[in-house]
């Protein structure tokens, strides 16, 4: 009864807009966030301050000695939980053949798939949530006094005895539940993976591979996480890491703003407003994407733009926003049957608190079909031999989309942005792959070979 009451309001509400149609047929689509406003009007009205992000900044460098200690692949950066930048001009050029357009600007991948401890970029958010909770509870229970403590203590055998009788629990499709487990299970809790149907089995295999309690769900990532929050809430020991809510997820992506800006410094990439910064994001529920542009708008303001890019079976966000039901409006209430190869993106009802804190902070979003993820995935293995999963490879058109869409280059026009093109920096945000199986990377490859 619900979704055809939903049916019927969005439909009074959308029908003659020109892209609904589109949207609704599972088409690809290049949408401009009409809500979005210059950055000091909108910081004014977030509930987020740079103040918060300073503090996110400030947890993950006091962890850093225990993550070394640890996990000893985050030794190279000292601790810290960081991913290279790679220019990928053979992509680009490769993109620029396949759509007869021409990119104007500089390409390059954030490579997230190389994260330290969980591939993915949910181990930005994910494992930060996991060691402030951790934190917080040190703090409360007087294991640790303060916090100009080396948290290297937090390896010792006292700490994980202690956390052995606390549970972290989280619903996921699989990445952040990856995320989530490993730290998690490292630092002695006992950690609950509730997954839902989208998951991959070897993302289920390497959980349980580290201790990790596994409840498989036939049902969608919704009904996952809303049964592992209520499972969760009944017991006074768990603690439930909330994709669809948390604060703390959140500010753990805000962190990357500063970090990528080093990274384009050291490589003198300049950024300012004749030196416009791109940046394209897959987006599932909306947390790590929201996250990571609110941070970088922290840095560059208006210098930044940043679009979304989801399934074209899976839009939530986009759906969301252009009703202005965020999280009360399910894809499937429009007809969309919520299924795609990239499984990080199955997710059919955006964060109604990711949605309502970036709809003034975001520039667009586009989405792309499963054929197109297939060919692009397929495409980057040939041209720069770089490895992702389908959910990371969303990011990798969208500088050609933004260059040759009718709202795109009307965006640009907008925003005074037309003869500034060839100073522009394009991001592609590669949010995960280094982990996939090989047997698994390797029926993508072919599917791509008989997309093309």
């Amino acid at each position: 009864m619900r979704t055809s009451l939903v049916m019927e309001e969005t439909n009074m509400n959308l029908e003659g807009t020109p892209l609904f149609k589109d949207i609704k047929a599972a088409k690809e689509v290049f949408w401009i966030n009409p809500n979005k406003e210059v950055f000091e009007k909108a910081a004014e009205k977030s509930s987020i301050s740079k103040m918060d992000i300073a503090d996110a900044d400030a947890r993950l460098t006091r962890f850093a000695s225990y993550l070394k200690i640890v996990f000893p692949d985050t030794a190279p950066t000292d601790g810290i939980i960081e991913s290279p930048i790679t220019e990928i001009p053979h992509m680009k050029a490769y993109l620029e053949e396949e759509c007869k357009g021409t990119i104007e600007g500089k390409v390059w991948l954030k490579r997230d798939d190389l994260l330290p401890i969980a591939g993915t970029v949910k181990a930005r958010g994910a494992i930060y949530e996991v060691l402030k909770h951790a934190e917080d509870l040190a703090l409360e229970q007087g294991l640790l006094t303060s916090i100009e403590e080396d948290y290297a203590v937090f390896a010792s055998d006292k700490f994980k005895t202690f956390f052995s009788n606390y549970k972290i629990t989280v619903g996921t499709t699989g990445n952040l539940g990856i995320s989530v487990g490993t730290v998690g299970a490292k630092l002695g809790f006992e950690v609950i993976v509730h997954m839902s149907v989208e998951a991959k089995q070897w993302k289920k295999n390497f959980l349980r591979s580290r201790g990790v309690v596994v409840i498989e769900h036939e049902s969608d990532f919704t009904k996952a996480v809303t049964e592992g929050r209520q499972q969760s809430d009944l017991d006074p020991t768990s603690y439930f890491v909330d994709d669809e809510h948390s604060r703390e997820l959140f500010l753990g992506y805000t962190v990357a703003g500063s970090r990528l800006k080093k990274q384009l410094s050291e490589k003198n990439i300049l950024v300012d407003a004749d030196h416009p910064l791109f940046v394209y994001l897959p987006c599932g529920i909306g947390g790590s994407p929201g996250g990571v542009t609110f941070g970088l708008k922290q840095i560059y303001g208006d210098n930044v733009h940043c679009f979304f890019a989801e399934p074209t079976h899976v839009p939530s966000m986009l759906v969301g926003l252009i009703t202005g039901k965020y999280n009360e409006i399910s894809v499937k209430d429009i007809g969309l049957d919520g299924l795609t190869v990239a499984d990080g993106l199955a997710v059919p009802r955006t964060s109604g608190f990711v949605a309502k804190v970036l709809e003034n902070f975001f520039s667009g979003s586009y989405t792309i079909d499963d054929n197109e993820t297939y060919k692009l995935l397929t495409a980057l293995i040939d041209q720069e031999e770089i490895y992702l999963e389908p959910a990371a490879i969303a990011g990798l058109p969208g500088s050609i989309r933004l260059l040759q869409s009718q709202a795109g280059q009307e965006y640009l026009k907008v925003n005074n942005l037309v003869d500034k093109m060839t100073n522009a920096t394009h991001i592609s945000w590669a949010t995960g792959g280094s982990m996939v199986p090989k047997e698994d990377m390797d029926i993508f490859y072919k599917k791509g070979k008989k997309a093309e």
